[in-house]
């Protein structure tokens, strides 16, 4: 993998982990106050429109690094899972019947592999 497309790997991984996060915090902190009813157009929209973008950046790239780095720890099928899980949580973090326990697991599981991500990425570097 070039360098630049590590890179550009590494900095959507990065976002995907921030956008994760804010995810967990809008579900957490604002969908299950009593009084929170959601704004498809001024929150959801966008904020699904957000990580779609970065979705479909991410994507390609993540996928010809796991077959072309061939990482310890990491799997194509980890990939498939990690965009689908993010297409999915963008949404149903505003909504109030989202299952809590399920939720929380989602988000737990997406953190783990974009973290191994980086964390392949970081050591593959060193090693050059």
């Amino acid at each position: 993998m070039h360098e630049r497309a590590e890179k550009k790997l590494i900095d959507t991984t990065s976002q995907l982990q921030v956008l994760n996060q804010n995810a967990y915090r809008q579900f957490s902190e604002r969908t299950q106050t009593e009084r929170y009813q959601p704004d498809f157009y001024g929150e959801v929209k966008p904020f699904a429109d957000i990580m779609q973008h970065v979705l479909d950046a991410w994507r390609p790239l993540a996928d010809t690094w796991v077959r072309t780095a061939k990482p310890r720890y990491v799997f194509p099928i980890q990939i498939k899972d990690t965009y689908d899980n993010l297409s999915i949580i963008c949404v149903t973090a505003f909504q109030k019947d989202t299952r809590r326990r399920r939720f929380y697991e989602t988000i737990k599981s997406i953190d783990y592999v974009l973290t191994n991500i980086l964390d392949q990425l970081e050591q593959e570097r060193s090693e050059h």
